[in-house]
């Protein structure tokens, strides 16, 4: 039932790995039948790498397959699926060796062979990583296509509607609980984007855009975006409602008050998912992210932290860097992760402004309200709220 997949397994199996694998054997049972293990994507890569098939806590809890209460892959949801035992691979550590390279993938790329595989994570663990969230309180987030803010817990909860999602951070231990929550927004770079090469037709850089949008007030003079265009957002519980622009006047509203608008709600609508957050226990201080995408932009960056709280702190580094960093761990290079982060600098720091806070916290409110109107307008009305 509902109440123990949310206790045992923190999250709705949903569109994840267990419930698609459930899809294809009611759906594809031929295809089911030959199946000899199944996989995320990383470990399908290090499998291809090593030739062993493998996988780690953390990604069995990202593919939902994983019992939080006993600490173990999840056998009550395997026999509810009937998944016979043997597909789940051998479970590794995180950081330690998985692997060696066989001698083709070594000539594939470039190394050599015997090499030893010794990290291996998700997208957003793993971005989490590469900005040394790791403890409690810490929080990393990414503006690209889509928008992600990934905080760390030592509490194992979770949202009863499903609206973020719990996995076990890359830096978990028995001794030392760490449970990354994830909360997404899928139409933020992307609107940012569409803007640039629809409206403005790819001839103003993104840099020129942000010049332009200053000139528009915060809360872009009562224009109001909501940047939910790119399917069903988890954090709206599987709606999709579309983007739009509200309450264009055209005799006051310009290309600044768009370009603001489109902004200001991508922030809005990451706000009411970290507001979600707050309620499942994961703490706001300070806010870590790559200087790349939508954070090169000082109006984005400037409004999370009005309206969070929280200091935004920018560093040079990418998933790349992470990896190697983790690769190393895994290794024994480094000894400990503070000796792997050593190097890793903060280029800027974005602080609240308090002057400006009550206006992003004003139009954040009006924005509230919108949303609140159109999710009751959805089929089943308004069922949650971020304040609820």
């Amino acid at each position: 039932g509902h109440d123990r997949t949310m206790t045992r397994l923190l999250n709705s199996p949903g569109n994840f790995t267990a419930a698609k694998l459930a899809w294809v054997k009611a759906n594809e049972p031929t295809v089911y039948a030959q199946v000899h293990k199944f996989m995320l994507p990383g470990d399908y890569l290090a499998a291809r790498m090593t030739g062993v098939i493998t996988t780690t806590a953390s990604g069995l809890s990202e593919g939902i397959l994983w019992d939080f209460l006993a600490n173990q892959p999840a056998d009550f949801l395997m026999n509810h699926f009937g998944f016979d035992a043997s597909l789940l691979p051998e479970i590794k550590p995180t950081f330690a060796e998985q692997g060696q390279l066989t001698a083709a993938a070594a000539a594939e790329l470039g190394l050599a062979p015997n090499t030893p595989v010794t990290y291996r994570a998700g997208d957003q663990p793993n971005n989490a990583f590469s900005l040394n969230v790791l403890q409690p309180g810490e929080i990393a987030a990414t503006a690209g296509t889509s928008g992600v803010v990934y905080g760390v817990s030592d509490q194992a909860r979770y949202d009863a509607q499903s609206r973020v999602n719990t996995f076990l951070h890359v830096s978990h231990t028995a001794e030392a609980p760490r449970y990354g929550v994830l909360m997404c927004v899928n139409g933020t770079g992307i609107l940012n984007s569409w803007l640039r090469n629809q409206l403005l037709r790819g001839t103003v850089s993104y840099a020129d855009m942000n010049d332009i949008a200053a000139h528009a007030p915060i809360g872009a003079d009562g224009l109001q975006c909501f940047p939910f265009g790119n399917g069903a957002e988890r954090v709206l519980e599987n709606r999709d409602l579309g983007a739009t622009f509200e309450g264009l006047q055209l005799t006051r509203h310009g290309l600044p008050h768009l370009i603001r608008a489109a902004q200001e709600g991508i922030v809005f609508a990451l706000y009411y998912g970290i507001q979600v957050m707050e309620q499942v226990g994961v703490g706001l201080k300070t806010i870590r992210a790559g200087e790349a995408n939508m954070f090169l932009s000082p109006l984005f960056a400037d409004t999370l932290a009005n309206l969070t709280g929280a200091a935004i702190e920018l560093y040079n580094t990418d998933g790349a860097q992470g990896a190697a960093r983790g690769a190393g761990l895994g290794l024994g290079y480094y000894k400990t992760s503070t000796e792997a982060f050593t190097g890793l600098q903060v280029v800027r720091t974005i602080e609240p402004d308090m002057r400006a806070q009550e206006a992003y916290r004003t139009a954040y409110g009006s924005w509230l309200a919108g949303l609140t109107d159109k999710l009751a307008m959805q089929p089943g009305g308004l069922r949650t709220s971020a304040n609820s």
